[in-house]
């Protein structure tokens, strides 16, 4: 491969931008946060994504200690991507991101495209306690899992078990709480969030 432009600097912040400042890098990371993923569903999910940077971003993230490649046992068998443990740690740096561009965010534009899981940042901000809890948008259902201190924070797709609770919502609500304009406690109140669940998580979420 050929050797990576680097700004050689003798700056931290520099020496991340060497690493995940190229264009796409740092989605692929928030995608991969979610848990192993194939190449096809990463593509699916960066819509705008041309195969060929995707392979490069991919491979350079392999090359940088950020992501790694194996292949799922039969029945799968199939190659999944997904961040080492120095690449995980990139999750407060996506959230800090993404709280910082909240300002900017505007109304959805018609050629915006939207998965239900890019919420999954903003509401972990959102959220306090421990367990995983699944969300489900007009877009689709996601979960999270609060309170992790090791594999993925959230994930596509229902919750692998019986989540500890569930939120249902609609976009525009789940966008003001990220946003930081409504709170969980008031979206509950005001009935625009319905959170079911017989656990510990659940009830304090619905009496807070």
């Amino acid at each position: 491969m050929p050797p990576r432009r680097r700004y050689d600097q003798y700056c931290s912040a520099a020496r991340a931008l060497d690493l995940v400042g190229d264009r796409w890098t740092l989605l692929i990371v928030r995608e991969l946060l979610a848990g192993p993923r194939r190449y096809t569903d990463l593509h699916a999910d960066l819509p705008g994504v041309s195969t060929d940077v995707l392979a490069s971003r991919l491979k350079d993230m392999e090359r940088d200690g950020l992501a790694t490649r194996r292949r799922l046992p039969p029945p799968a068998a199939a190659n999944v991507y997904e961040l080492t443990p120095h690449g995980a740690r990139l999750l407060p740096v996506l959230q800090a991101l993404g709280e910082w561009g909240q300002a900017g965010l505007g109304e959805r534009r018609p050629t915006d495209a939207v998965r239900a899981h890019w919420f999954a940042l903003p509401l972990l901000r959102s959220l306090a306690g421990e367990g995983v809890v699944e969300v489900t948008l007009e877009e689709g259902t996601f979960h999270l899992r609060l309170g992790a201190l090791d594999g993925p924070a959230y994930g596509d797709g229902p919750a692998p078990g019986e989540p500890d609770a569930h939120l249902a919502m609609d976009t525009a609500t789940c966008t003001a709480v990220g946003r930081g304009e409504l709170s969980v406690p008031d979206a509950v109140r005001a009935r625009r969030i319905t959170v079911t669940g017989d656990g510990p998580l659940a009830r304090s979420l619905r009496e807070a």
